[in-house]
């Protein structure tokens, strides 16, 4: 083999092997979202109180919902968004999923084709998987993988969204989803574990109010009552 072939073929190998990463783009980020970044961080970024934030779980980990409407298009605030909103997830406190789900009328008539172009513009070249993943809801139910952006650290999935006929972009960090998947699957069991002792817990305390509330009536009545 002559020396320039032997360069040739190395530089070859070497082009194969880091052309995914040169290609691909960065998957921590949503939109300024930064994946890790604190609730109170991401409060300041969606500009909301932290009244509305929503918590889904308090035990064995701290599992919060926040909801955010993009402003307009940039230069142009009375232009929708392609995005009708976002729901971002925090487990203790660190944003580890972001939920973008595409405005119907703004993505009608597209196919998931156009879609996928469009992501891939940004994320690099996309994988068409055989899998499902939890789309989050009050159902939490899995989709379809329509496409998948993903390396080591982060995956970014674009699915149907179940209740609307529109796309969605499901992204997160592996290793907090993970986490909060696993804290998810505990809480339910305490919950369900538990039940019974709340249940009986909370109509004692309705019997206590209903009991306080005849008695304060009976002491009103009783003076001035006239048979």
């Amino acid at each position: 083999m002559f020396p320039h072939t032997k360069w040739i073929s190395t530089t070859a190998l070497l082009g194969a092997l880091f052309a995914p990463a040169l290609l691909a783009g960065d998957l921590s980020t949503y939109r300024g979202f930064q994946f890790g970044m604190d609730l109170n961080a991401a409060e300041k970024r969606a500009e909301v109180k932290p009244a509305d934030v929503k918590t889904i779980h308090r035990r064995p980990a701290v599992i919060q919902d926040l909801s955010w409407r993009p402003p307009g298009v940039a230069g142009n605030p009375g232009e929708s968004d392609s995005v009708k909103d976002v729901l971002l997830s925090f487990y203790n406190g660190k944003l580890f999923r972001v939920v973008a789900n595409y405005d119907r009328y703004k993505t009608e008539g597209m196919t998931a084709e156009d879609i996928i172009g469009a992501v891939s513009a940004t994320y690099g070249i996309a994988a068409t998987p055989t899998a499902e993943i939890l789309f989050p809801s009050s159902y939490s139910e899995n989709v379809k993988v329509i496409a998948r952006w993903e390396d080591a650290e982060f995956s970014v999935n674009l699915v149907l969204s179940p209740y609307q006929p529109s796309f969605a972009l499901v992204s997160f960090s592996r290793q907090l989803n993970d986490l909060a998947q696993a804290a998810t699957v505990e809480a339910i069991r305490l919950d369900t574990q538990e039940a019974p002792q709340r249940d009986a817990e909370q109509r004692r305390q309705q019997a206590d109010e209903i009991s306080a509330k005849q008695e304060k009536a009976r002491l009103a009545n009783k003076p001035s009552f006239r048979p």
